[in-house]
C-alpha cells in the first residue's frame, strides 16, 4: 500500500489571468436553452467561489512543511484557484436572482463550508484532495466529451474549458500535499483515511448538487419531484457527468494511487495552448 509521489516533473501549473466575456449568461437558460442543464452548471459554479477558498486554505495550512517543486505547485495551485473563484463569482452573479434562489443555496454552501472548515485542518485537506479527483474526473469527461457546453455563449464555453483544463494541470497538488504531511503515518491509515474522505464527499457531493440544482429548477416551473428527477437524469443518464468518469473515479480506491497515474495532459493541450495564448 505505498503511495509513491509521481507528478511529473516538467509539469508547471500556471496561473493564467483571463477575464471572460459572461454577459450572455444573464440571458437565462443560457446551455443551448436547456434549464436542466443550466441549473446544475449553475449548482456547480455556485459552490466554487467558498468552496475553492477552502482548497486555498487547506493547502495554505501546510506551506511551512513544503519545499522545493512542491512549494512551487503549491503557490500555482493557489494563484489558479483564486482566479477560478473570481471568475465563477462573475458568472454567479449574472443569475436572475428575483428569479432564481441563489441566496438560499449560497447559504446552504455556505453551511457546508463551515462544517468542513470547523473540522479542522486535515478534514480540509481531505475535502479538498477528494473534491479536486472529482473536478478532475469531470474535466476529463469535458474533454472527451466535447458537445458538453455546444450552445452556450462563448465565454461561458471558453470559461468551463479554461477551468476544466487549469482542474486538470493541478489535479494531484493537493494530494501531494497530503502525501508529504502524512509520509509518517502508516500506509495502511492513509489509504483508509482517503478512502473514507472520498466515500463521504461522493454522498454529499452529489446529492448537494442534485439538491441545489433542483432547487433553481423549481423557479422555471418544476414541481420538486419533477426538478430533482430532471436533475438526477441530467448527472447520471445524459450527458451524465457524474456517470461518464466512473473508471477514473474508481482508480481513487487503488492502492497506490495518484493522479497522475493517468496522465490526461495530451487530451487538453489544445486548450492549453489556447489559453496560454489567450494569457500572454
Amino acid at each position: 500500500m505505498t503511495d509513491t509521489k509521481t507528478t511529473p516533473g516538467d509539469l508547471t501549473v500556471q496561473p493564467r489571468d483571463i477575464r471572460f466575456s459572461l454577459e450572455d449568461a444573464r440571458q437565462g437558460h443560457w446551455l443551448g436553452g436547456d434549464p436542466v442543464g443550466t441549473a446544475v452548471f449553475n449548482a456547480l459554479s455556485l459552490t466554487f467561489p467558498d468552496g475553492e477558498r477552502v482548497f486555498m486554505d487547506a493547502v495554505k495550512n501546510y506551506r511551512h512543511l513544503l519545499t522545493g517543486k512542491l512549494a512551487e505547485d503549491v503557490r500555482g495551485f493557489i494563484a489558479q484557484e483564486a482566479i477560478h473563484s473570481r471568475e465563477h463569482h462573475q458568472l454567479n452573479s449574472l443569475i436572475d436572482r428575483q428569479r432564481y434562489p441563489v441566496t438560499e443555496v449560497e447559504a446552504a454552501i455556505r453551511g457546508r463550508v463551515e462544517l468542513v472548515r470547523g473540522r479542522g485542518k486535515m478534514a480540509m485537506l481531505l475535502s479538498t484532495i477528494a473534491l479536486e479527483h472529482f473536478t478532475a474526473m469531470m474535466a476529463e469527461m469535458h474533454a472527451r466529451h466535447r458537445d458538453l457546453f455546444d450552445g452556450a455563449p462563448a465565454g461561458v464555453e471558453q470559461l468551463w474549458r479554461w477551468h476544466a483544463m487549469e482542474e486538470t494541470e493541478h489535479k494531484a497538488v493537493a494530494y501531494d500535499v497530503f502525501l508529504e504531511v502524512t509520509k509518517d503515518w502508516p500506509p495502511l491509515r492513509r489509504y483508509m483515511i482517503r478512502c473514507r474522505a472520498m466515500v463521504l464527499v461522493t454522498l454529499m457531493f452529489t446529492r448537494n448538487i442534485s439538491r441545489y440544482a433542483a432547487r433553481l429548477l423549481e423557479a422555471d416551473g418544476y414541481t420538486p419531484k419533477a426538478a430533482l428527477k430532471a436533475v438526477k437524469r441530467f448527472v447520471w443518464g445524459n450527458p451524465g457527468i457524474f456517470r461518464r468518469g466512473w473508471k477514473t473515479y474508481l482508480a481513487w480506491y487503488r492502492p497506490g494511487f495518484h493522479p497522475w497515474d493517468q496522465d490526461d495532459r495530451a487530451l487538453v493541450a489544445d486548450w492549453k495552448a489556447e489559453f496560454d495564448v489567450a494569457a500572454a
